[in-house]
């Protein structure tokens, strides 16, 4: 396992971070998708065992039961060995009391006396500028003054300028972003990374492999990787990319088996700053234009669009409809919608209520997509 110096900590962090977005579930009784607790709590410690000295959770990841469930792996000394992070669910915030409240909660629910990070969750500027109207900074100063919290931080979804606006406003001990070989020039972006860096603010990267994307390329690029005298993986050449750059701490995988933990553990051993040459920088590049070549909607299923108040699978739809293009199977398009419309998921049941448009951290226009796809899906249909 690679480290590097983690900032303000005094601490040296693992590259790999391991995020609990996306534990392995099971459907119980009632059909409910539920962490697959047993499993999961293996995983994470295997990963401790291995290196791993940062995890990462959140207030609604996996409805609620990440944060659980994190808590529980984190039994029998494991929460002693690594930096704890999780998040202030800000769409929840309605008054001051309300920061206060929700981390006490989330205290409880992990079963800890402190987190070693506690992040302003999701931040676009119009959230940020909320936040701080209801006194964000002096909610975080009580929290590290009475011992609940170690560290302070952001997770970010929006543009550059916003990223700095809130760099600037506060002295941060991280920032965790987007970022990706697809996204360079998106959200935060490369020069927002940098901006940070020069304000001493070490960078958690977020979605490295865009949502699995970047795991299972499309047959152009598999055969570019396959081409390439490396021989580094689709997932090797995604998090060496992050792991090129000293503004870098560490990286979040949301690992969803034991096999992606292994994986993962085995890349890690060479992510250095630095690790790739001029000649694998501009192949990284190649890997980028044949992606935004075929790429039709910039969805990373986060999952931030559900649950929908009239049902709609809208991260289903997007992936039915990317894969299908992306892997050159159109014809999947109308069997797989349909699917979704005998589960009475499909776009026909939007009513435009903007819901989900206002909390997408792509920024994307979900109304006018999904019913584009539904035409496009429902053309032959009947």
């Amino acid at each position: 396992m690679q480290y590097i110096p983690f900032g303000k900590t005094r601490k040296e962090v693992s590259r790999l971070g391991f995020g609990t977005m996306r534990l392995p579930t099971a459907n119980n009784e009632k059909g409910e998708s539920v962490i697959k607790r047993d499993e999961a709590i293996k995983m994470i410690r295997h990963a401790i065992d291995h290196g791993v000295n940062y995890v990462d959770t959140a207030y609604g990841y996996h409805q609620g039961e990440s944060e659980v469930v994190t808590g529980l792996a984190l039994k029998d000394g494991y929460r002693e060995r690594v930096m704890l992070t999780t998040k202030l669910p800000q769409w929840l915030v309605k008054e001051a009391p309300d920061m206060d409240r929700l981390l006490d909660e989330q205290l409880k629910k992990l079963d800890v006396d402190f987190l070693d990070f506690y992040l302003l969750h999701a931040l676009d500027l119009a959230a940020f500028r909320r936040l701080k109207s209801l006194g964000y900074q002096e909610f975080l100063k009580r929290a590290q003054t009475d011992g609940r919290i170690r560290h302070t931080g952001f997770s970010f979804h929006d543009g550059k300028d916003a990223f700095i606006e809130i760099i600037d406003d506060y002295p941060w001990d991280m920032a965790q972003i987007q970022f990706n070989y697809l996204d360079d020039e998106a959200q935060a972006t490369l020069e927002g990374l940098q901006y940070a860096g020069k304000r001493g603010v070490p960078v958690v990267v977020m979605e490295p492999l865009r949502g699995g994307a970047l795991a299972n390329p499309p047959p152009e690029v598999k055969h570019l990787i396959d081409g390439n005298k490396r021989g580094y993986s689709p997932v090797e050449w995604a998090f060496r990319y992050c792991g090129q750059y000293s503004e870098v701490a560490t990286i979040l995988s949301g690992m969803s088996s034991m096999e992606q933990v292994e994986d993962n553990l085995r890349v890690f051993e060479h992510t250095s700053p630095g690790n790739l040459d001029l000649q694998d920088q501009a192949f990284v590049k190649t890997l980028k234009d044949a992606y935004l070549k075929r790429l039709k909607v910039a969805c990373t299923a986060c999952g931030y669009c559900q649950p929908c108040p009239e049902g709609v699978r809208i991260p289903d739809i997007f992936e039915i409809y990317n894969e299908a293009y992306m892997l050159d199977r159109q014809e999947s398009l109308e069997q797989r919608y349909g699917i979704v419309v005998k589960a009475e998921a499909d776009a026909s049941h939007c009513v435009a209520c903007g819901q989900c448009e206002a909390i997408c951290p792509q920024q994307l226009p979900i109304i006018g997509l999904i019913r584009d796809i539904h035409g496009e899906a429902t053309t032959h249909a009947g």
